[in-house]
């Protein structure tokens, strides 16, 4: 039987705040907190899955998968009403079970590269966002997913809200009135120019 290695005292707190810091570089889950996806209390709720995290990867007798750590961030995804399809989920689960290997071989040098990186613009992640069953295609700020922990200055820590630009509808015409009153309506097909 294999005896799991245990973190020291000092590999938690920096394990701890290596989730943190991770967590808080990931651009899709601090749109969702930004924007109350999972309602009020998402902040909460992110705060809550960093511990959930801690405590799945400090499992003393299971042997850890990535596959269920990418599961776990879906699932916590989708309870904010977010679905996530761009590979960050991955990204991020492979950054946090290297970060924990490293952590328990006395090995914090990602967790000082995430220390020092400073925030950067980068690519654009795809989002859908989930509401009441309709899905709305949404594209946020962020790093492209080639990233690895040992390339974490690249990863982009939240989105830059002001440099996004907002669309708004395109207002309908002003009603035309005949000379009898009665107001015209116009085809869908004739709007936009197209007949």
């Amino acid at each position: 039987m294999v005896v799991p290695a245990q973190l020291t005292a000092e590999a938690v707190n920096q394990l701890r705040e290596g989730i943190d810091l991770l967590l808080g570089r990931w651009s899709a889950l601090q749109m969702a907190v930004q924007n109350e996806w999972g309602g009020r209390d998402t902040r909460q709720k992110v705060q809550q899955l960093a511990v959930d995290i801690y405590h799945w990867l400090i499992r003393p007798t299971e042997a850890l998968y990535v596959d269920d750590l990418e599961n776990v961030l879906d699932d916590f995804m989708l309870s904010l009403n977010t679905e996530i399809d761009d590979g960050s989920i991955e990204e991020i689960a492979e950054n946090l079970m290297i970060m924990h290997e490293e952590c328990l071989e006395g090995n914090f040098v990602s967790i000082e590269r995430l220390r020092q990186s400073a925030p950067q613009n980068g690519a654009t992640h795809r989002l859908q966002v989930v509401n009441g069953g309709e899905d709305d295609d949404t594209d946020s700020t962020s790093s492209s997913g080639d990233e690895s922990m040992e390339m974490s200055d690249d990863l982009d820590p939240s989105p830059n809200m002001r440099d996004m630009t907002l669309h708004e509808p395109t207002r309908a015409p002003a009603p035309t009135v005949d000379a009898d009153g009665w107001t015209v309506v116009s085809s869908r097909r004739n709007r936009g120019g197209g007949r």
